[in-house]
C-alpha cells in the first residue's frame, strides 16, 4: 500500500506559476499511474491531470489544458504539477491520486486507488 504527500501548494497572484510535487513513500511494487484532482468548497472533486506510468502519455482537463503540465520520475516516486498562468478559478484543494495498472501506457481519469492529503493552492485576483 503506497502513501501519497502533496507539498508546494501555497497563496500566489493570478498570472504565477506554482510547481506541485507528490511523494510515493518507499518502493513501489506495480505499475502506478499517477493523476491529480481539485476540489474548491463546496463544488465536487475535478479531474485535472493524469500521466501514465512510462511517462508517454499524459491527460489534462480542458480547463488546464496549455497551462498545467504533469511529469514524473518514477526514480525518485514523484509526479510534478507545475501549473502557469493561474487563474482564481484554479483555486482549491489539490490531491495527488495514484492507480494500479497493468499497461504502462494506461491514463486513466477517474478510479484511483490511492489518495493524499491534499495540498492548498489559493490564487488571488
Amino acid at each position: 500500500q503506497v502513501q501519497l504527500v502533496e507539498s508546494g501548494g501555497g497563496l500566489v497572484q493570478a498570472g504565477d506559476s506554482l510547481r506541485l510535487s507528490c511523494a510515493a513513500s518507499g518502493r513501489t511494487f506495480s505499475w502506478y499511474a499517477m493523476g491529480w484532482f481539485r476540489q474548491a468548497p463546496g463544488k465536487e472533486r475535478e479531474f485535472v491531470a493524469a500521466i501514465s506510468w512510462s511517462g508517454g502519455r499524459t491527460y489534462y482537463a480542458d480547463s488546464v489544458k496549455g497551462r498545467f503540465t504533469i511529469s514524473r520520475d518514477n526514480a525518485k516516486n514523484t509526479v510534478y504539477l507545475q501549473m502557469a498562468s493561474l487563474k482564481p478559478e484554479d483555486t482549491g484543494a489539490y490531491y495527488c491520486a495514484a492507480k494500479i495498472i497493468y499497461d504502462s501506457d494506461y491514463v486513466p481519469s477517474s478510479g484511483y486507488n490511492y489518495w493524499g492529503q491534499g495540498t492548498q493552492v489559493t490564487v488571488s485576483s
